[in-house]
C-alpha cells in the first residue's frame, strides 16, 4: 500500500517543473507554500479536513448505532421486528447516497417542515445509508459465532441477554473490525458528495477554489493528495487496532 502510494504522489508530482501557468503544462504556483499566494490557496484547501472529518465521524457513529439497533431487530422473535429489519436493509441499501443527500436537505423541509442544517443532513443522509450495510455486517459477524457456545451459555442458565453481550458480541465485534473499518473508508470517501448541498469539505473548497483560480489539474491532484493522506491515516490506525484485539490473527500466525 505503501508503495502505490507513493507511486501515485510521484505521478501527481512530476509535472511540477513542467509548466508556469501558461499552455497545457502543470502550474504549482497556485499551491506552492513558499509563495504568498499559493499558501493561502494552500490553507484554503487544508481547512476542508475541519469538515471532511467531524461529519465523517459523526455519520460512522449514528451508522453503527442504527446499524446494531437493526441487527439486533433481526434476531427478533417478534415477526414486526424481523420485518422492520429486512425492510430498513433492502430500502436504504438500494437508495444512492446522493440522492439521499438532496432529499434529506431539500426534501425534509417541505414534507415535515424540519430544516437541517447542512451539516446534520449530510450526517443523517450518509448513516441512514450506510446503516444498510452495517447491519448486515453485524448480522454476519453475530451468525459466525459457533452455535455451540451459545448452547452451552444457556445450559449455564445465562439468559439470552446475558449470552449475546458476554459470549456472542465480544467475539464478533473482533471478526467485524475489518469490514467496518472498511465501511468507514467508504463514508470518508462519500462524504465527498456532501459538497453538492454547500457542505464545506475538501471536495467543496477545492470547487470554490477552482472557479477562482481556473486551475483544476493541480487543484484536484492536491484533492487526490489530501484523501489519500487520510485513507492511509485511517488503515494505519485500523491495523494497529487489529494487531491490538488480535482481529488479523490466522491460522499460521499474524500478518
Amino acid at each position: 500500500m505503501k508503495r502505490y502510494a507513493l507511486a501515485v504522489m510521484l505521478l501527481l508530482l512530476a509535472g511540477c517543473g513542467a509548466g508556469n501557468g501558461g499552455g497545457g503544462g502543470w502550474a504549482w504556483y497556485v499551491v506552492d507554500p513558499t509563495d504568498a499566494r499559493g499558501a493561502t490557496n494552500l490553507g484554503f484547501l487544508l481547512s476542508g479536513f475541519t469538515a471532511t472529518i467531524p461529519l465523517s465521524l459523526a455519520a460512522m457513529g449514528l451508522s453503527l448505532v442504527l446499524g446494531f439497533l437493526i441487527s439486533m431487530a433481526g434476531f427478533s422473535r417478534a415477526r414486526p421486528l424481523r420485518w422492520l429489519n429486512r425492510g430498513w436493509v433492502e430500502v436504504f441499501r438500494a437508495v444512492p447516497i446522493l440522492v439521499m443527500l438532496l432529499w434529506a436537505y431539500y426534501g425534509l423541509p417541505v414534507v415535515l417542515d424540519l430544516r437541517l442544517s447542512v451539516f446534520t443532513a449530510a450526517v443523517l443522509a450518509i448513516a441512514l445509508c450506510d446503516s444498510a450495510f452495517e447491519a448486515e455486517i453485524l448480522r454476519a459477524g453475530i451468525q459466525s459465532v459457533e452455535l455451540g457456545q451459545r448452547e452451552a451459555a444457556q445450559a449455564l442458565g445465562l439468559s439470552r441477554w446475558h449470552i449475546m453481550r458476554f459470549i456472542v458480541l465480544p467475539q464478533a465485534i473482533r471478526r467485524v473490525l475489518p469490514p467496518i473499518a472498511n465501511q468507514f473508508i467508504y463514508v470518508v470517501k462519500m462524504s465527498s458528495l456532501a459538497s453538492v448541498i454547500g457542505f464545506p469539505d475538501l471536495t467543496r473548497k477545492a470547487n470554490e477554489l477552482v472557479v477562482t483560480v481556473f486551475r483544476p489539474l493541480e487543484l484536484y491532484s492536491v484533492l487526490i493528495l489530501e484523501y489519500l493522506v487520510l485513507i492511509l491515516a485511517i488503515s494505519f490506525a485500523v491495523r494497529a487496532l487489529e494487531r491490538r484485539m488480535g482481529a488479523d490473527q490466522r491460522l499460521g500466525g499474524e500478518r
